[in-house]
């Protein structure tokens, strides 16, 4: 019973905020706690919920803070010549900035933190893709598969948990697996490829000056005539279609109907802005390296290392009292969104945990596997990391699913190192789970909603971790 409704439940959570019937923070909290009365343990919600908060706390700490530092950040012009320079590289070129964007998305990653990734990746491309009108989906899609394949580095918690759970060595589960995951990566670079030609067929391309000329000025959404409106100003902007050589519709084809459109009151980074300390640049630079330093090298809790970097940064950039609630209540919805999300999100997964759904559920799964699988328990634990860990916290799959996985493979000469590579394959679909607090950092400043971005990203993330999947039997490592 408790698997029907652990699975109806989920269900439910996806429908309702994929059709837009209910906000993420409403569905996160309400669906739970009516299921969690169908279990007959209302009397317990308070206690299943406290534990969720109990444990996401340090977690919505950090967020918190973290958008703070990196909003300062911003305003302050840290993030300026990185934009424009990635501006320059990729020339204005749609195709070139979504295959940036998984580039970038990959290098931050290697500090094994999916929050700060995304705060970065977004700070830097967001300006690129509200100037040029790009769909942001592709944005947070593509920035969240290519954190999903890095996230198996030994330091970004995956792999260091399947390592503790079946009693491993961390460098024994990554280091063959580094082939399988490079394909994936190449698989997420193929993919913005091509979701690149897409939004360059859709929008054409512009060069530098014309993209950062001033928002009064029409910019051109199609590549067709009279796509940038009427008069005679037109014809600037309509010359780019000759250097596209392409013809596309001034509204996307139907291949592009799940892209919603970019809202139009982006003014970009402005040069002039009231915010900039070109003075503190590298004092700057240096708080944020050393900060990333910091963190990587585990020197204090991620929490207090944002909390202290913020209030470090407020203080230097905005000595004045006014200026630094200025700058906080600039960031505030920010702060309120992701921070709100996570405690919602405590809610869902301490009803799943403490009614005992989750672990009905991955014993329903493990008893169900057929005996004559047996044998091809590394598959089969790769398959079913795929949907297992989207619907489950990393903790719950790996210190409660694993082990039971691994046992079953040691019965049939299945080494549990294979196991535990296999358990790695479903991390690309599992950084967009609606469990990750890092996911709604990435929707929340990208300003895109939960429920567009999961109907775009599931069957991509889906597709790139088969691909690993596949690469891992393909090199024998699986």
């Amino acid at each position: 019973m408790l698997t029907i409704l652990g699975f109806t439940m989920i269900a439910t959570f996806l429908v309702l905020i994929m059709l837009k019937k209910m906000s993420p923070i409403a569905a996160l909290v309400l669906i739970p706690a009516l299921f969690c009365v169908f279990v007959g343990k209302g009397a317990k919600l308070g206690d299943y919920v406290i534990d969720g908060v109990t444990s996401l706390a340090p977690t919505a700490a950090m967020l918190m803070f973290a958008i703070v530092y990196f909003g300062v950040m911003i305003d302050v012009g840290l993030f300026d010549p990185i934009v424009r320079g990635i501006l320059k590289f990729c020339k204005a070129d749609p195709l070139r900035i979504v295959v940036g964007t998984a580039v970038l998305a990959a290098i931050v990653s290697l500090d094994g933190d999916g929050s700060t990734t995304f705060m970065i990746t977004v700070s830097a491309m967001y300006p690129l893709y509200k100037r040029l009108k790009m769909s942001l989906v592709v944005m947070t899609g593509v920035a969240a598969m290519a954190n999903g394949v890095m996230n198996t580095l030994p330091w970004g918690g995956p792999t260091a948990r399947a390592a503790t759970a079946l009693k491993l060595d961390a460098s024994d589960i990554f280091v063959p697996m580094i082939p399988a995951l490079a394909v994936g990566l190449l698989g997420v670079l193929a993919l913005s490829y091509v979701l690149g030609r897409r939004e360059r067929k859709r929008l054409g391309v512009l060069t530098l000056d014309e993209v950062l000329e001033p928002e009064t000025e029409t910019v051109l959404v199609g590549a067709g005539a009279g796509a940038s409106g009427d008069g005679a100003d037109a014809s600037a902007v309509v010359k780019k279609a000759a250097r596209t050589g392409g013809s596309g519709s001034g509204t996307g084809s139907g291949a592009d109907a799940d892209l919603p459109e970019a809202d139009d009151d982006f003014q970009g980074l402005d040069p002039h802005r009231a915010t900039l300390r070109p003075k503190l640049y590298w004092f700057n630079a240096l708080l944020t390296v050393t900060l990333l330093t910091a963190m990587i090298m585990e020197w204090l809790p991620i929490p207090v290392l944002f909390l202290l970097g913020a209030a470090l940064a407020l203080t230097v950039n905005f000595p004045h009292m006014p200026d630094q609630k200025a700058r906080l209540g600039a960031h505030a919805e920010n702060v309120l969104n992701v921070s709100g999300m996570v405690f919602a999100a405590a809610v869902f997964t301490g009803v799943l945990q403490g009614t005992g759904m989750v672990d009905h559920m991955s014993k329903w799964l493990v008893s169900n596997i057929p005996d004559g699988m047996g044998p091809h328990m590394a598959l089969v634990t790769g398959v079913l990391s795929i949907p297992l860990t989207y619907f489950m916290s990393n903790d719950g799959f790996y210190f409660g699913v694993l082990p039971v996985l691994a046992e079953a493979g040691q019965a049939h000469g299945v080494s549990s190192l294979e196991i535990a590579r296999a358990s790695l394959v479903g991390q690309p679909l599992h950084m967009s789970s609606p469990l990750v607090p890092a996911v709604y950092v990435l929707v929340g400043m990208a300003k895109v909603e939960f429920g567009d971005h999961t109907r775009f990203v599931v069957k991509w993330a889906a597709l790139t971790s088969l691909v690993v999947l596949g690469a891992g039997i393909l090199f024998g490592i699986i």
